[in-house]
Order: C-alpha cells, then sequence, then structure tokens
C-alpha cells in the first residue's frame, strides 16, 4: 500500500474557484419570470453569459438589453415550450449565438388551478406540455450540445414543493402531477447523463416573492395559511432561489446530481 496521503491538499485557487461561474453559457427558458428573471440577472453580474428565452421575443430581448446595459452579456431568443420545434430552434439559436450551452436552467412552467371535478382534458394537457414535456426536450437538446462538445455541463430545472406534496383545499391536480414527474425526470436524465459528466438537478421552491401569488397573498386566509404552515414564517425572495442555481452550477456543485433541492423555508422538513 501507498504511503502517500489519500487526503487531498486543499488547494486555495480551488477553493477560490468554488462559486466561480465568470465565462459560463447559461441557457434559462422561461427567463424573464421573476425567478427567471433573478436567475438570469445573478448569472450575468457573476459574469456568465446568459440566453434568455420565452413566448414573447420582445420581453426576453427586453431583460437581454436590461442586463447588457449593467455590464454584463445576455441575449433574447423567441420560445414556444409547448412545441417540441420551437425548443429546437430556440436551444439552436442559444448555442449558435454563445457557441455553446455549459448550463441549462430550465424556469418553464405555469398553473392552472382546477378542483379535480372540473379538471378539463385541455388544461391538463397545457400543462403537461409546458411543464413536462418541455422539460424532456429541452434537456434532450442542450444535451446533444453538450455530449458533442465532450466537456461535461449542469442541468438544472426550477419545480415546486408540489413535486412532493400535495395542497388541501386547492386544485392542484395537474400542477403536482407534472411537477412529480419532472422530480422523476431529472433522476433518470442524471443517471443517463452522469457518464458524459453531465450533472442534472431541480431546485423547487415554495411561493416566492412576485406578482404570479399576489392572488394568493390578497386571500388573508389563505396568506395566513401560506405563513403559519412555514417554518421560517415569510415568503421567499426570488435571489435565494437564483443563489442555489448558481451554486448548483459553479465548482462547488460539481459531486450533486440526480437531487431536488427543495428552496421553501423548512415546508417540506415539517410536514
Amino acid at each position: 500500500m501507498s504511503d502517500q496521503p489519500l487526503t487531498p491538499a486543499i488547494d486555495p485557487a480551488a477553493v477560490a474557484r468554488l462559486f466561480d461561474v465568470r465565462g459560463l453559457r447559461v441557457f434559462v427558458p422561461g427567463g424573464y419570470g421573476a425567478i427567471g428573471e433573478a436567475i438570469a440577472v445573478a448569472f450575468a453580474a457573476h459574469g456568465a453569459t446568459v440566453a434568455v428565452a420565452g413566448p414573447r421575443r420582445e420581453k426576453a430581448e427586453a431583460l437581454a438589453a436590461r442586463i447588457g446595459a449593467s455590464g454584463g452579456t445576455a441575449h433574447g431568443f423567441a420560445l414556444d415550450a409547448r412545441d417540441v420545434g420551437s425548443i429546437r430552434e430556440a436551444t439552436g439559436e442559444a448555442v449558435g449565438t454563445m457557441g455553446g450551452i455549459d448550463v441549462l436552467v430550465n424556469c418553464v412552467g405555469i398553473q392552472r388551478e382546477q378542483p379535480l371535478m372540473e379538471v378539463t382534458e385541455a388544461a391538463f394537457d397545457e400543462m403537461l406540455d409546458t411543464n413536462l414535456k418541455s422539460a424532456m426536450f429541452l434537456a434532450q437538446e442542450t444535451a446533444r450540445d453538450q455530449i458533442a462538445r465532450g466537456a461535461g455541463g449542469r442541468q438544472i430545472h426550477l419545480l415546486s414543493v408540489r413535486s412532493a406534496l400535495g395542497l388541501r383545499g386547492r386544485g392542484y391536480s395537474a400542477y403536482c402531477a407534472t411537477k412529480g414527474g419532472l422530480a422523476m425526470l431529472v433522476k433518470q436524465h442524471a443517471m443517463e447523463l452522469a457518464p458524459h459528466a453531465i450533472t442534472v438537478n431541480g431546485v423547487a421552491p415554495t411561493f416566492i416573492m412576485s406578482d404570479r401569488i399576489r392572488p394568493h397573498l390578497d386571500r388573508p386566509a389563505f396568506r395566513d395559511f401560506i405563513l403559519e404552515r412555514n417554518p421560517l414564517g415569510r415568503i421567499g425572495d426570488p435571489l435565494e432561489v437564483a443563489g442555489q442555481v448558481i451554486a448548483l452550477a459553479a465548482p462547488a456543485g460539481s459531486y450533486i446530481t440526480g437531487q431536488i433541492v427543495y428552496i421553501d423555508g423548512g415546508v417540506t422538513a415539517s410536514q
């Protein structure tokens, strides 16, 4: 047996790079919503190049322009996440413009609340296509580039605490089903892409401060319910999600794959 120590020396340069995302090329479909925008802005502020895509090209380009005005580098593209052809086109634009995709951060997602006995086929199919099918093909198209370049990569999907928990008194059948399916997609893709040094993880927030949750906060009884069941007793901030995404994309996250990180103030730990 070798007398050489097995414990590696701590390299100060490696320590300094733990959360360094400078130079990474980051594709953020769904990137101009509240959480997506925080993620795009945060990556750009830390030196990454960002490609934002969404159904309204002008909104993606406007966010890219704001990032550029702040000294970052960003691009905006159109994307209909329900259309596989559009996914391929937008991903191809991102690859062509940035020269490749090092990190996919999939922020695509919608909610159509309907009680169980009122769920329509059209609404269910819309959420299935938007929340789950799109993740499959965004991951596939990104993986084509990452595998071809042979340099590894990261794929990160935005989920929800509803990937693990139902919600009493609300019509969340389709939403919970698609987010739960996405959690398993993350695990399976992590297994299939591991041989290519590509990690796949999910981040799953609870309610995060945004205009999207305004209807919930405007109803005192439901607002109080949200806050009472949250051990930290508050609504999260989009930057608290962005920070975890950056950690997974940076060298600090290099040995994490197939995992779902719940950003929820302790909600899933207490249920």
